[in-house]
C-alpha cells in the first residue's frame, strides 16, 4: 500500500482529496496546524471511507518537526501539499504572513525529500498565477503575469522554487503542479465541505451561511466589471472533481506515466460564471433567498478567468463531471448539516 502525505489534509480540499486517496486504497498521513480548520474533520472522513487517517498538528513551516515526522512514519511514497494560507485580501494586509507560511512550508518540504527519499510531489497551485489573463479560456501556456495580490505572488514564487530544485536536481524529485481554478461545493455525503475559521473569504460559505442566517448579507464586490451582468466571473469546479484529480497525479508519478519531471495542468471545468449567475443559481436549486449588497470593488480581485482544461482532460486523464447545479445542492447541504451539529 502507498503512503502518501498530506499537508493541510484537514483542510477543505485536502480533506476531500483524503477521502479519495483512501477509496483508492492509499494510505495516509495528514499534517496540519489547524490554523484554517478543525480536528472534528477527521470524524467525518472516518464516517465517508471507515478508515481514520493518521493526523498529527505540527506546521509545516517547522523544519524540526516535520523531519521527526518523516521519521517517524517511514518511507512515504508522494506529499501532496496543500498546507498554505489562502484569503487574497488577507494577503494584502498581512504580506510577511503569506510569504513565510507559504514559502517556508514548501521550502522545507523540498529539503526533507532526499533526506527523506521521497520523489514525488504535487504542488497546490492557483489560476491567481496567470493574473487577468490577455485570452480566455487560460492554457497551462499562457504567460504568468504580475500578481494581483501576495497570495498569488507566493504561488508563482512556489512554482519557480520548484521548477529551480527540480533542474538542479532531476533525478531526485518529480512534480505534478495543479493550478486551480475556484473549488466550491462538498462531500455527497454531507460530512466534510468548506468550514473555514472565523468570517469566510471565499464565496460558497458566505453565499451558505447568509443563507442560513448566520451572516446578514452577502457582499458582492463590484458590478462595474466588464463582464454581462458586472460581477466577477470564475471557473467553478466541484471539490470532489478536483480532489480526484490529486489522485490521478500522485498515481500518474508512482507509475512512470509522467512525460517529464515537472508537468502542470490546469484544473477547471472550461465554464466561466458569474458571481451573481452562481447566487441566483444558488437560490434556485436550494429553493432559499440570499440576501446580498453590491459593494465597491476588492483590492487584488481578477476581472474574469475561466479554464481551458483539455489538456487536463486529454494528458492528466481527467475530467470535472459535476454539474454546477449539483455542485451548488451539496454546498447548501453541508451548511444545513453543519446547523444540526451546532444544534
Amino acid at each position: 500500500m502507498s503512503k502518501v502525505l498530506v499537508t493541510g489534509g484537514t483542510g477543505y480540499i485536502g480533506s476531500h482529496t483524503v477521502v479519495e486517496l483512501i477509496n483508492e486504497g492509499f494510505e495516509v498521513v495528514i499534517v496540519d496546524n489547524l490554523s484554517n480548520s478543525n480536528v472534528e474533520v477527521l470524524n467525518g472522513i472516518e464516517k465517508i471511507t471507515g478508515v481514520r487517517p493518521v493526523f498529527e498538528n505540527i506546521d509545516c513551516v517547522d523544519y524540526v518537526a516535520m523531519d521527526n515526522m518523516m521519521d517517524k512514519y517511514g518511507e512515504i511514497d508522494a506529499i501532496i501539499h496543500f498546507a498554505a494560507s489562502k484569503a487574497v485580501g488577507e494577503s494584502v494586509e498581512k504580506p510577511l504572513l503569506y510569504y513565510r507560511n507559504n514559502l517556508v512550508s514548501l521550502i522545507n518540504l523540498l529539503q526533507l525529500m532526499p533526506v527523506h527519499k521521497i520523489k514525488n510531489f504535487v504542488f497546490s497551485s492557483s489560476c491567481t498565477v496567470y493574473g487577468q489573463p490577455d485570452i480566455l479560456p487560460v492554457t497551462e501556456n499562457a504567460p504568468i503575469k504580475p500578481a494581483l495580490s501576495p497570495y498569488g505572488n507566493t504561488k508563482q514564487i512556489g512554482e519557480e522554487i520548484i521548477r529551480d530544485t527540480i533542474y538542479a536536481n532531476p533525478t531526485n524529485y518529480q512534480s505534478i503542479i495543479l493550478r486551480y481554478f475556484n473549488p466550491i461545493g462538498a462531500h455527497a455525503s454531507a460530512e466534510i465541505g468548506e468550514l473555514p475559521n472565523g468570517v469566510p473569504n471565499n464565496l460558497l460559505p458566505f453565499v451558505t451561511q447568509t443563507a442560513i442566517g448566520i451572516r446578514k448579507q452577502l457582499q458582492v464586490f463590484g458590478n462595474d466589471y466588464d463582464t454581462p451582468d458586472g460581477s466577477c466571473i470564475r471557473d467553478y469546479i466541484h471539490v470532489v472533481d478536483l480532489a480526484k484529480a490529486h489522485v490521478v497525479a500522485v498515481k500518474r508519478m508512482l507509475t512512470g506515466k509522467s512525460k517529464d519531471s515537472l508537468e502542470i495542468f490546469n484544473l477547471g471545468t472550461g465554464r466561466g460564471l458569474s458571481v451573481l449567475e452562481i447566487i441566483k443559481t444558488f437560490e434556485e436549486v436550494n429553493q432559499v433567498k440570499v440576501p446580498y449588497k453590491i459593494v465597491s470593488r476588492r483590492e487584488g480581485d481578477i476581472e474574469k478567468v475561466w479554464a481551458d482544461p483539455t489538456f487536463a482532460n486529454e494528458v492528466l486523464g481527467w475530467k470535472a463531471v459535476e454539474t454546477v447545479e449539483e455542485t451548488l445542492r451539496s454546498a447548501w447541504a453541508w451548511e444545513l448539516n453543519l446547523a444540526k451539529l451546532r444544534n
